[in-house]
């Protein structure tokens, strides 16, 4: 969290006045807010509210009905609710193969935080759901990006792996970063809530055209 008193810093991403949809059925619409660096937002709200489709919304997987995200470009990684592995890829060449797509040059950082040693040479497709969930999120660690989208995050953690993920997120904080978080698990974090259960759209709300922008 940026220290009392200091001067402020322009966020790491703004959203003004977003409309997002699931198909053609509008979810979410008016939402503004902004995250600045060293900031986590999480989002709250009953399921089925659209937390996940605000998300993908802004990771780009789907366009805006209208509104504005404004962020630097290739800033945000996304953490969804699949973990992003292959089965028959060791955990070793699967965070190998997504530091290649990211031009990151080492993954031992990834394995340390998420405790994954001992696991490098087992096929992901032989690990249990907990121990897919850790690789799955250590893969944020070598997109090298500071925005992370994280959708419910702690899914299939016990409670010792629970606390490593709070402590990673900590890290990438204090290194400037952020993350925008769905959850309805209390992570402990010094984090601001963005409850979403006031920008549900009307009933019967089907208009899902492209009205918005990215910069």
């Amino acid at each position: 969290m940026p220290k009392t008193g200091s001067a402020p810093h322009p966020p790491a991403l703004k959203v003004q006045d977003l409309t997002c949809a699931r198909g053609s059925t509008v979810l979410l619409e008016g939402i503004s807010f902004d995250v600045a660096p060293g900031e986590v937002l999480e989002l709250r709200g009953p399921n089925g509210v659209g937390k996940t489709t605000l998300l993908r919304t802004l990771a780009g997987l789907q366009p805006p009905v209208c509104g504005h995200v404004v962020a630097a470009d290739e800033s945000m990684a996304y953490s969804a609710h699949a973990d992003g592995i292959k089965a028959t890829l060791s955990v070793r060449e699967n965070l190998t193969f997504w530091a290649g797509v990211y031009r990151v040059a080492r993954i031992d950082e990834a394995v340390r935080a998420f405790a994954l040693e001992p696991l490098l040479e087992r096929p992901a497709g032989q690990m249990s759901a907990g121990q897919k969930r850790r690789l799955g999120l250590a893969r944020l660690l070598v997109t090298g990006r500071p925005i992370w989208l994280m959708d419910e995050p702690t899914v299939s953690l016990d409670g010792h792996a629970r606390a490593q993920l709070v402590e990673v997120i900590k890290a990438h904080l204090a290194q400037g970063g952020s993350a925008l978080i769905s959850t309805h698990v209390d992570l402990g974090l010094q984090a601001r809530h963005l409850d979403l259960t006031p920008f549900i759209a009307a009933q019967g709300s089907t208009d899902a055209s492209f009205d918005g922008d990215w910069a």
